[in-house]
């Protein structure tokens, strides 16, 4: 239960993150939001790390050239998803996210050799279906909506969702070599780092409003990275994942009374196709994390 708690506690940060962004960030470039986003989460990190006492070994990497790669690769998905939360009702940006779990199953099979079954590979099509019911009237191909900003911000949410899926494949391989507060630190150093790469393509003063919302989303997202990490350390992870789709539920009630976007039938159709395969993934993946056990039971030798 504390696991669960921890996990739509971290829900209700993030999405409260990207509510921030949203309602502050629209005179900012992208590459700006960034900066403020891992500048600002670094703080609630470090506080963390300092109370497990693990600070100073956090900092202690045999591969620094893989957080590089992963933390480069983090910023590019950062940023495109940051672009299309401000260019897209935030229930429908949310809702085209959930694309990262299932090609992150893709990713799994092509790039580690994960072992991908008939039942999950039939999920992660019937998903992406979804995915593209609520991405279509955005995109609009065939009319004059392709170059709207909401089809420029559709794109971008796929594009994040891409590359975060390519993010999670970087950190599958880290995590056999380093530490979780490792992992987590030098992605915060890296994307701070990286997103100044941006400032000759104008970044702008901000007024004080603005930069104490950048800063609360910033906080916003180490904080929710930290209850992330600790609702794992309570419950498996098959039993907390499923609890990631309350983001909808939050970015709809928000997206309604905050920002005045009314959900279409598109978007809630392909949302609950897309958390349906989403879940039938979970429970799979769960299912075979049983039989594994069993397997290993099986095979050690009784004392």
């Amino acid at each position: 239960m504390t696991g669960i708690l921890l996990k739509v506690a971290s829900v209700s940060v993030f999405v409260t993150m990207s509510t921030l962004i949203k309602s502050g960030g629209e005179a900012l470039p992208a590459g700006q939001i960034v900066f403020f986003r891992s500048a600002f989460a670094i703080l609630p990190i470090l506080a963390y790390l300092a109370l497990r006492g693990q600070l100073d070994t956090a900092w202690r990497t045999a591969n620094p050239l893989s957080h590089f790669r992963r933390g480069l690769v983090g910023v590019l998905a950062m940023g495109c998803g940051f672009y299309g939360i401000m260019h897209l009702p935030l229930p429908d940006a949310i809702a085209i996210g959930y694309a990262m779990p299932l090609l992150a199953v893709v990713f799994a099979a092509l790039f580690l050799g994960e072992k991908v079954r008939i039942f999950r590979w039939s999920a992660v099509v019937v998903g992406l279906g979804g995915v593209l019911i609520i991405s279509w009237p955005r995109l609009n191909l065939f009319g004059d909506g392709f170059g709207s900003t909401e089809a420029f911000g559709a794109l971008a949410v796929l594009t994040s969702a891409t590359l975060g899926a390519t993010a999670m494949i970087l950190v599958r391989k880290l995590v056999l070599t380093e530490k979780t507060p490792t992992i987590v630190l030098y992605f915060s150093l890296t994307a701070t780092v990286l997103s100044l790469v941006t400032v000759p393509f104008g970044w702008v003063v901000p007024d004080w409003p603005t930069l104490l919302m950048m800063a609360l989303a910033g906080f916003c997202g180490g904080l929710g990275q930290i209850l992330l990490t600790q609702s794992y350390r309570h419950a498996d992870v098959s039993t907390v994942a499923p609890f990631e789709y309350t983001s909808i539920i939050l970015g709809i009630l928000i997206g309604y009374f905050l920002f005045g976007d009314v959900p279409t039938w598109t978007m809630l159709t392909g949302t609950t196709i897309v958390v349906g395969a989403g879940l039938f993934v979970i429970m799979r993946e769960h299912r075979l994390g049983l039989e594994r056990r069993d397997q290993r039971k099986l095979v050690t030798p009784q004392g």
